[in-house]
């Protein structure tokens, strides 16, 4: 039997309206027909509208606690991980993940991501994160019309950075840089946070590449776009991690002491705020190398 309240949470969840997830597919009237008197449309309209919020027609007959939903909340689960840099538990999560059984191609890009992200920043084979990140690029967003493009790219040019590899690092960032550049355009199927917070980290992670280049200025610009996203759309958690990276701009471009005291406060609040040690602790010894510094 048919469980169409898997398809109606779902679309809930990703806060797409029956007028939204209808577009181009049907009327609003057929998916209203659908969910309220259990009026099933044609398999292949079905079918669209599934893959627009990430299910498949099966997964409409599963049970929701053992299907999509469950696979959904430990994907996220893991990207969380990831933003607050714990890869101890994104490296276990992911070993759990039975990725063979992942049908919608949604939650394959997400799951080659985090892949790919969690394999780069923890050093591991180059080979196995290269085939993470072609799985979205040259197969599941060969068009490369989604935000997960981008991301593969970001990791990318972390992963050719660690290699010490400048050249194909900067190649990357920079179409990632320009991809920032660009109005901002939620394509329809996006959870609106998670594709801001997928923007925040791109934002973020280009930011330092550009710091680390001594690229201050393009640094800062584009620290200021994540903090601003930050307060339009009432994120708190990528705060901290921006402060920190403002305030090492601060002190390596030997800004005054009072903006560097000030991005310091800001810092600690934020990451206290969100419970993120790891940028609090990163904090303290920045902090005494430029006490240090002043006082000479």
């Amino acid at each position: 039997m048919m469980n169409i309240e898997v398809f109606t949470k779902q679309r809930k969840a990703m806060k797409m309206s029956q007028t939204k997830i209808a577009a181009g597919i049907c009327t609003q009237a057929t998916v209203s027909k659908f969910e309220n008197n259990g009026k099933v449309p044609s398999l292949n309209i079905l079918n669209q509208l599934c893959t627009r919020i990430g299910l498949t027609v099966d997964d409409l007959y599963s049970d929701p606690e053992v299907s999509v939903v469950a696979l959904r909340h430990q994907l996220d689960d893991i990207e969380d991980a990831l933003m607050r840099e714990d890869y101890r538990f994104a490296v276990k999560e992911l070993n759990n993940v039975e990725s063979d059984k992942i049908e919608a191609s949604l939650y394959q890009m997400q799951f080659y991501y985090l892949q790919g992200m969690v394999r780069t920043l923890t050093n591991q084979k180059l080979a196995d994160i290269l085939f993470d990140f072609s799985r979205i690029l040259d197969d599941l967003d060969e068009k490369h019309q989604t935000i997960f493009t981008q991301l593969a790219y970001l990791g990318s040019g972390i992963l050719y950075l660690r290699h010490r590899e400048e050249a194909r690092a900067k190649f990357f960032f920079n179409k990632v840089i320009d991809y920032l550049a660009q109005p901002i355009s939620i394509p329809d199927r996006d959870d609106e946070k998670k594709f801001y917070l997928r923007r925040l980290t791109l934002i973020f992670f280009s930011a330092e590449f550009l710091s680390n280049q001594e690229c201050f200025a393009e640094s800062e610009q584009l620290i200021n776009s994540g903090v601003q996203l930050c307060a339009d759309e009432h994120l708190t958690y990528y705060l901290a991690r921006l402060k920190f990276l403002a305030l090492s701009n601060a002190i390596t471009t030997k800004q005054s002491n009072e903006l560097v005291q000030r991005l310091y406060q800001e810092t600690l609040a934020f990451a206290r705020l969100n419970h993120d040690v790891v940028t609090e602790l990163k904090t303290a010894p920045l902090m005494k190398q430029w006490q240090e510094a002043v006082i000479k």
